[in-house]
């Protein structure tokens, strides 16, 4: 490759709202990767990207670049290889009933997946509160459960996208985080590393999201889908509601139980709605339904018959959990397998007037629960797997006074007043209902 490049020229064409070729991409990309680009000279090309944009011919060429920096994982011509992403809630624990139902549907599912920071719960964290589940599969173990169970939902390894994670972790020190050319980038290029074919997006809205307005997580679904093309991936993208927690549990070990409770059958009607549609959508993109309805059908069937569930019971052996605790788990009592606080560490509250739920902050529930452990500010904080709150009502139901409606699960003898608070201000009673929405589908790209 040409040694006529230089880093401060590639910035400064980029500050400048000039458009870098695909050799100029690559160039730079290179540099993060060897260690030859300087801390500030990563961090004035993410503001350039930042302030300046990127075309989509650029988008892709960026994109592209961070696939081919590390190692791209290669499966079985046979297989369908598919996959779904999420921006983060709270309460999204979508992934882990959706994986196995996907496997049931006759897909293989490589999901690559993340841990949470702040009050966005990550998928690896939530699983990792199962007793010996791994997340840091080789390549070998992850074809053995592609092969086994269908599925397996894994962190990514140090060669998947390399550059990625270089360029991630200067975002947030540098308030570039939200700039769509590298919310795609970083999105997709773990995506077509990991072999995935066909992609649904699930952006969430609202204010516990990352993206505040349907308008902004609409323009990034479209970039997303535009970017996937050029990669030869194929994606749709539903944006789906983000102001109340999703289903009855917030927190990690809790969420793996309600996610068991929906591989049961027994899942909480948003939660299955999700679950549903996002499986639904990539039956519609392999054109093994007629439509998203029959799509959607299709998936709520193996999640009430069990063989997702068998799925899900085969991804655990795959990932290292005991086989009687993977029994004990899917079929038998939960909580003899998943940690837990003493009961004298559950605080039950109620209901301040009668009246019909309509709102449940789910800013303040995430925040409560982050600031009880169940998340972490940087990379390296350990988490409490068992802290977090149960939904004991949800909007649109009537109550009481001094009716019970939240569990709170905290690691302290007493819950702490500034966590009381923020519960018992996240709900909102009032005597008329209004028009409250029943579904958390926005809108489907």
């Amino acid at each position: 490759m040409s040694t006529t490049f230089t880093v401060p020229n590639i910035i400064a064409k980029k500050r400048d709202g000039e458009s870098l070729t695909k050799e100029e991409i690559d160039w730079f990309i290179e540099q993060v990767i060897n260690g030859k680009a300087q801390d500030c000279q990563i961090g004035a090309m993410l503001m350039a990207i930042y302030l300046q944009n990127m075309t989509e011919e650029e988008t892709v060429n960026f994109t592209k670049s961070m696939v081919q920096s590390g190692d791209v994982l290669k499966w079985d011509s046979s297989w369908t290889m598919v996959d779904k992403h999420s921006t983060g809630g709270v309460g999204d624990k979508v992934s882990l009933p959706l994986a196995p139902a996907l496997a049931a549907l006759g897909f293989k599912v490589p999901m690559i997946s993340g841990r949470g920071l702040e009050i966005t719960g990550g998928t690896l964290d939530k699983l990792e509160s199962i007793p010996g589940y791994n997340v840091s599969c080789t390549q070998e173990q992850m074809r053995s459960a592609l092969t086994n169970a269908g599925c397996f939902i894994a962190g990514a390894t140090g060669k998947l996208a390399p550059a990625d994670k270089e360029l991630y972790k200067r975002r947030d020190v540098t308030a570039t985080v939200n700039s769509n050319p590298l919310v795609v980038g970083s999105i997709l290029s773990k995506k077509a590393a990991e072999g995935s074919q066909y992609l649904v997006m699930d952006i969430k809205v609202g204010a516990a999201a990352f993206y505040k307005t349907v308008k902004d997580a609409r323009e990034l679904a479209q970039e997303l889908i535009k970017v996937s093309a050029g990669l030869g991936l194929k994606t749709r993208a539903a944006l789906t509601s983000m102001d109340t927690p999703i289903g009855w549990g917030v927190g990690n070990s809790l969420e793996v139980a309600e996610s068991v409770m929906c591989l049961r059958g027994q899942g909480r009607p948003d939660l299955v709605e999700l679950v549903a549609t996002t499986g639904g959508l990539i039956l519609e993109m392999n054109n093994k339904v007629k439509n998203l309805e029959e799509g959607i059908e299709a998936v709520k069937m193996v999640l009430n018959n069990g063989k997702a569930l068998e799925h899900f019971h085969k991804m655990l052996l795959s990932q290292g959990v005991k086989a009687a605790d993977a029994e004990e788990l899917c079929n038998g009592d939960m909580w003899k397998v998943l940690p837990s606080v003493p009961k004298n560490q559950v605080t039950v509250m109620q209901t301040a007037a009668k009246g019909i739920i309509t709102h449940i902050d789910a800013l303040k529930v995430g925040t409560a629960c982050w600031a009880m452990g169940a998340g972490r500010s940087h990379a390296d904080q350990p988490i409490d797997y068992r802290v977090g709150v149960v939904l004991l009502k949800f909007v649109g139901d009537s109550v009481a006074k001094d009716e019970p409606w939240i569990e709170v699960h905290h690691a302290t003898p007493q819950l702490q007043e500034d966590i009381r608070n923020l519960i018992k201000d996240s709900i909102t009673i009032a005597t008329d209902a209004g028009d409250l929405p029943d579904s958390r589908i926005i809108e489907i790209l």
